[in-house]
């Protein structure tokens, strides 16, 4: 640390107040890479800087890095906990653990008020009538489920409207998973106890479910009704699977999360066990890399983040470490806002809870093992991959560019991204192109590079460690002019050229195909990767997909060209009505096939002006 970067914390330091609130951490480039939360503003920032003999990494790595500090005082450390998982949400810092939401609030829903009551998948909170069951913590969880209800509680699947306009049974009735309500004379009591048996089993009372149908089994076999008999015999043994599944692991029925945590450098895993009624249903893991702060905020941020995403909030919450008291009691008093009941969150020294904790840590562990044996390979593709090329960077954020038009009309690029062997979608890109006329694939790549590594050079995104640029040396050529001009020399830059296919001039003569090359810079031959080789099929990959991204980019803009050409050369037809037929029917092929009386029903279109478009796709005589 120099006198400069210690002078500049202390004077940062003498103006936090003693308060509760979070606090931003910005880079020397402005960019936020963490958030935090505290009970006390100045303590806690304090603390990332008493250097003596502490050997967190975090302490040494952050004076490198940390360009300014902003704090925002909230009233109490409560609303500190909302404000940290709204900031986290917008700003995505790098150093902080990230959650992505489901989007989805998955739970089942029955409504016995219906005359046949089925079993419905909800994705919103309360959304419809009847009783809820949920929610799931995994989409696969959910259907499991609903596959087994399906199979074995003979409810129908099909919708209200096709229910009511069937004329004859579906194929669910044919195989015996459907009484046939929808034509059939069926019997509704007995309806309505299979509807109970499934509340039961969705209730999680499998033991006292099975009672009821073991004792409806020897019923039915007595008055020698065996395919009744045999029905039951099939739920029986079907709902003992899944209480075998699901594991005893307490002696009360009161719903848990224990959290397990496994942590190696900078790497954690979180696990979490759900425990429902007393039994354990499943687990989910959460991996992250580049982690250097305390396993204690790290963990706390997490729920935070967890807890606000819409999972389901448990009477207990089990914990590997102890939180801070005043902390535990404010995350408490929210989830229990949150969840309209009672919450506890305990981090357990013995009894069966602390064994719970083991057992999710021990998950932890082994979930980490097979997520970072993952990662281990892909470094090590990674590491073979610059070593071949004699890259300055491990390319662990690689982006691949390309370039598409037709005759020179519609011109766009792409830009596809990988980040540590995966591709990362989010941020593919497309690029018309606004300067660049005509057909030149130089100009039009050194555009696209321009626009994409200005925002490099400003500091507002960060660069890849690798561009890959489909072609030979004139497209590298244009590539590196580009990073020269703006001074990022510290970018990786090669071309892939496709294989040659060279052929003599004989009829009969074979065709061959010379292998793929990736030009490098200052170097005059191109480097050959071995064929079928795992860092060939890298580049291969990035290379196809970002042909294909800019491809269906390009045919998207023909349809809508081609689209609007024709719209517009409808005679007496003006922009208003033209946007009003696109909005009513929502696509050419539609229009071209509406009648008069289709077309009078767009609004502003009377008979004279639906006759004329009308007559323009369909000529009289024609």
């Amino acid at each position: 640390m120099t006198e400069k970067q210690k002078f500049d914390i202390d004077t940062r330091l003498q103006t936090i107040p003693h308060e509760p609130g979070c606090y931003l951490m910005r880079n020397r480039r402005g960019r936020i890479i963490y958030i935090g939360k505290a009970k006390d503003l100045k303590n806690r920032v304090r603390n990332y800087f008493q250097t003596h003999g502490d050997p967190r990494p975090f302490v040494r790595w952050l004076p490198r890095v940390l360009g300014e500090i902003e704090t925002i005082i909230t009233a109490n450390e409560k609303e500190a906990l909302i404000l940290e998982n709204t900031l986290i949400k917008a700003h995505k810092p790098r150093y902080n653990v990230q959650l992505k939401d489901d989007k989805n609030f998955l739970s089942l829903r029955i409504d016995t008020d219906e005359k046949w009551p089925r079993v419905v998948v909800n994705r919103k909170k309360n959304e419809g009538k009847g009783r809820h069951f949920g929610p799931y913590h995994s989409a696969s969880s959910l259907r499991s489920t609903l596959r087994l209800i399906n199979k074995h509680f003979m409810l129908r699947t099909c919708p209200d409207h096709v229910l009511k306009n069937r004329s004859r049974p579906c194929l669910q009735y044919q195989i015996k998973r459907c009484p046939g309500p929808c034509v059939l004379d069926v019997d509704r009591d007995q309806y309505m106890q299979d509807v109970k048996q499934a509340m039961m089993f969705l209730e999680g009372r499998g033991d006292e479910l099975v009672s009821q149908l073991h004792a409806k089994m020897l019923e039915a076999s007595d008055d020698l009704e065996f395919e009744r008999a045999a029905r039951y015999r099939d739920q029986i043994e079907a709902i003992e699977k899944v209480l075998e599944r699901q594991q005893a692991v307490g002696d009360s029925d009161i719903d848990r999360d224990a959290f397990g945590y496994h942590r190696e450098g900078d790497r954690l895993t979180i696990q979490v066990l759900f425990v429902r009624n007393g039994r354990l249903e499943g687990a989910r893991s959460f991996s992250y890399t580049d982690q250097e702060f305390p396993d204690k905020e790290v963990l706390s941020s997490f729920l935070n983040l967890y807890y606000n995403a819409g999972n389901h909030i448990p009477r207990e919450v089990l914990l590997p470490m102890e939180l801070d008291s005043a902390e535990v009691e404010s995350f408490e008093e929210l989830l229990g806002e949150i969840a309209d009941h009672r919450v506890y969150i305990k981090s357990p020294q013995r009894g069966s809870k602390k064994a719970l904790i083991d057992t999710a840590n021990t998950n932890a562990l082994h979930s980490f093992k097979e997520e970072h044996a993952q990662e281990e390979r892909t470094r090590d593709l990674l590491e073979k991959l610059q070593r071949r090329l004699h890259l300055k960077n491990l390319p662990r954020h690689i982006e691949a560019y390309d370039v598409s038009n037709f005759q020179g009309r519609q011109i766009v690029g792409s830009r596809v991204v990988v980040r540590d062997g995966m591709p990362s979608k989010s941020d593919y890109r497309r690029y018309k192109m606004r300067y660049q006329r005509g057909q030149d694939d130089f100009g039009s790549m050194r555009e696209m590079l321009l626009r994409r590594f200005q925002k490099v050079a400003d500091g507002e995104d960060d660069g890849p460690d690798l561009v890959v640029v489909d072609g030979g040396k004139g497209q590298l050529g244009q590539a590196l002019a580009v990073l020269e001009d703006l001074g990022l020399h510290d970018i990786d830059m090669v071309a892939l050229a496709k294989a040659r296919v060279d052929k003599s001039g004989f009829e009969d003569s074979e065709v061959t195909r010379s292998a793929e090359r990736v030009f490098l810079p200052g170097r005059k031959n191109p480097v050959v990767l071995k064929k079928n080789s795992a860092e060939l099929y890298l580049l291969q990959r990035l290379r196809d997909e970002a042909h294909n991204f800019a491809i269906r980019f390009h045919k998207k803009l023909r349809r809508k060209e081609g689209l609007r050409s024709s719209i517009n050369e409808i005679p007496g037809v003006g922009p208003k009505t033209k946007r009003d037929l696109l909005r009513h029917f929502g696509s050419l092929k539609k229009i071209k096939e509406a009648t008069l009386d289709d077309l009078l029903e767009v609004r502003g279109v009377g008979p004279s002006t639906a006759t004329t478009i009308h007559d323009f796709f369909h000529p009289p005589g024609a």
